[in-house]
Parts: C-alpha cells; sequence; structure tokens
C-alpha cells in the first residue's frame, strides 16, 4: 500500500473514530481472524517462556541527581499494554518504563518518578479505566504519559475506529489535566517469526493502517506520537535471536531498549528538554510540515518517527511536524528507591 492510500484509509478511520463511526474495519474479518489463530498458534508451538509475572519498575530513579531546591521529582506514568508494562523480560531495569525513566533523568539532571497503570493484554478500551486510574490518584498530574497500545486490538479484530475512540479519548483527558503525552502506536505484527505469508503481509498491512490512523487521532488532541511499526520491523526481522524475546512474541531486554531509544526523545522533546536546534525540521533527515494524515501514512513505514501538531487547519486540514529524531542510548538502570524490584 502506498502512503497515500494508506494516508486515506487512515483518515477515513480517524473520522469514523471522531464521529461515531464503528463499521470500518482494517482488512478482511476472516483474514484477520486467520491472522489471530496463527499468532496463538505459533505462541502455543513455541511453548511457555515469557514469565506471567511482570517486573515491578515503579520507583525513583535519577537518584544521584540533585534536584533544584524545592524542586518535585518529574513523574512518568506509562500505560497501555504488555509492551508498555515490559512483560517477557525478567528484571525491573530491562522494562521500557524503567529505560525511560533513567533515560529521562540524565537528559534533565533531575530524578523521575516512574508510575505504571499498563496491563499486558489490554485493547484500546482498557484505556477508560487506565486513565481513570491515573487521574484518581492522590499523587500531582503526571508530566508525562507514555502509552502503548494496538497490537492486541489487531489480534482481538477490534474495529480501527473504535480502537482510535478510546486512544483519542484518552490522550484527550490526559492533555486536559495537564500532562504531556507520547504515544508508540501500533506495532509492525507481519514480523513475528511464525507467522508466514499471506498472512504476513496483512498483519504489516492491518498493523501501518492502525498506527496512522492512531497518529491522527492522538496528534488532534494535543498528543505525539512515536511509530513503532519497526519495534518489531526491520531491526527484528534480522536479529530475531536477540530482539525477541523466549516466547517469539514479546520484546527481549535489548528490544525494549531499542523501543525505549525509539520514543526517549519525544518524551524529551514534549517537556521542552531536546535541543532548542532539534525541533527544527531538517531536510537532510526528510523532516518537516506535512497534513497530518500524510505524515501519519509515512511516520507508520519508519520506526522512531515522531508525529506533533504544528499549525492550526488549513485548506488540506490539520498540519503536522514529521521528525525523525536522533536516538540515544539508554542504559538498563533500577529504581533508587525500595518501592521496585
Amino acid at each position: 500500500m502506498t502512503s497515500m492510500s494508506r494516508a486515506r484509509v487512515a483518515r477515513r478511520i480517524a473520522a469514523g473514530a471522531a464521529y461515531g463511526g464503528g463499521g470500518i474495519g482494517l482488512a478482511g474479518a476472516a483474514a484477520v481472524g486467520l491472522l489471530l489463530a496463527e499468532v496463538q498458534l505459533a505462541r502455543r508451538r513455541v511453548g511457555i517462556g515469557t514469565p506471567d509475572r511482570v517486573p515491578n519498575a515503579r520507583g525513583l530513579y535519577g537518584g544521584g541527581t540533585l534536584p533544584t531546591a524545592g524542586e518535585a521529582p518529574l513523574r512518568l506514568m506509562m500505560l497501555g499494554d504488555s509492551t508498555a508494562a515490559g512483560q517477557g523480560v525478567h528484571r525491573a531495569g530491562q522494562t521500557p518504563g524503567a529505560l525511560l525513566a533513567s533515560g529521562l533523568a540524565a537528559v534533565a539532571e533531575q530524578p523521575v518518578e516512574l508510575d505504571s497503570v499498563a496491563q499486558p493484554g489490554a485493547c484500546s478500551d482498557d484505556l477508560d479505566r487506565q486513565v481513570a486510574l491515573v487521574l484518581s490518584g492522590s499523587g500531582r498530574v503526571p508530566d508525562v504519559c507514555v502509552i502503548m497500545v494496538g497490537a492486541n486490538d489487531v489480534t482481538h479484530r477490534m474495529p480501527a475506529t473504535r480502537s482510535v475512540r478510546h486512544l483519542s479519548g484518552a490522550v484527550r483527558r490526559l492533555r486536559t489535566a495537564g500532562a504531556e503525552v507520547v504515544v508508540g502506536t501500533c506495532p509492525d505484527l507481519g514480523t513475528i517469526e511464525r507467522v508466514r505469508q499471506p498472512l504476513r503481509w496483512v498483519a504489516r498491512r492491518t498493523s501501518r493502517q492502525l498506527a496512522a490512523a492512531q497518529t491522527i487521532g492522538v496528534v488532534e488532541q494535543g498528543g505525539r506520537t512515536v511509530s513503532l511499526g519497526d519495534l518489531l520491523g526491520p531491526e527484528f526481522a534480522k536479529n530475531p535471536r536477540e530482539l525477541f524475546g523466549p516466547d517469539n512474541y514479546h520484546p527481549s531486554a535489548e528490544g525494549y531498549s531499542t523501543a525505549a531509544m525509539a520514543v526517549l526523545p519525544s518524551v524529551c522533546a514534549a517537556l521542552g528538554l531536546w535541543p532548542a536546534e532539534e525541533e527544527h525540521p531538517d531536510a537532510l533527515r526528510r523532516e518537516g510540515f506535512l497534513p497530518v494524515a500524510r505524515a501519519a501514512a509515512e511516520a507508520a513505514s519508519e520506526a522512531g518517527t515522531e508525529v506533533a501538531a504544528a499549525m492550526p487547519t488549513g485548506p488540506r486540514g490539520p498540519w503536522a511536524l514529521l521528525k525523525r529524531r536522533r536516538r540515544r542510548r539508554v542504559a538498563e538502570a533500577e529504581p533508587t528507591s525500595p518501592s521496585g524490584v
């Protein structure tokens, strides 16, 4: 599917989500049903391997960094599915939340308090519950929320309009409360090792369509997205033994590090912590201002590509800034407070 075709499909899905439509699917129901069966069969063939217990990474990171007098630690909240929770690794410091918290603490030069309401197996309709947990707590609103969701929407055949509607609503509620929001969009399920052609093509097409539609919905609500299409994409396809975990479905520690490196620059930029010169589009990296649907379609094809709102609505609809930010290595870290394990 071409970038322009993907943009048109994404625009229709996002419009259906915004105006209450529910019948726009990502692909034929029969094909997606076969994809679900293939994924489940693949996981049974591999057998158990991923621990059911997700490491508890909650706690304070960058505790050795001295905050400005009277300044509270930055608050980072993780929402979404098993990818956001870090299922598939054994140590807290290997989860994406811990990696992002430690990286953010290093860039901000102040401690970061990490919390999570992410739930393995969650679809986008669970974000309503997760956001309620975030906003009902006694603590202050998080400075930044990172959401990773979408893979289970595909395998559970959730209509794309419904999926995007729930995600957009979650972003709107968090932004209204004062939190910055960065969304890692649907990963590319076409690189699950045991999914064969032609279902591999269906999985890739379906994943990218949803990722593009997610981007439109998120940007229109004031959030920004980072494409995780290649979280299970070319890097994973080339190094499946290194980047997939024991079940060949969830990422390994190295895989989560790759994802965290892609998301960290956007988290820092959302908080105004990225170098000012990096905020201008670089033509040499093919960055620039585009209609949001076109930016969303391009981002869905390349991991680590950020899309954020840039301009008021014009003749061709909302515009966005597409950025291909330079990644920064994040090292595994453990929380410095006793609340994490």
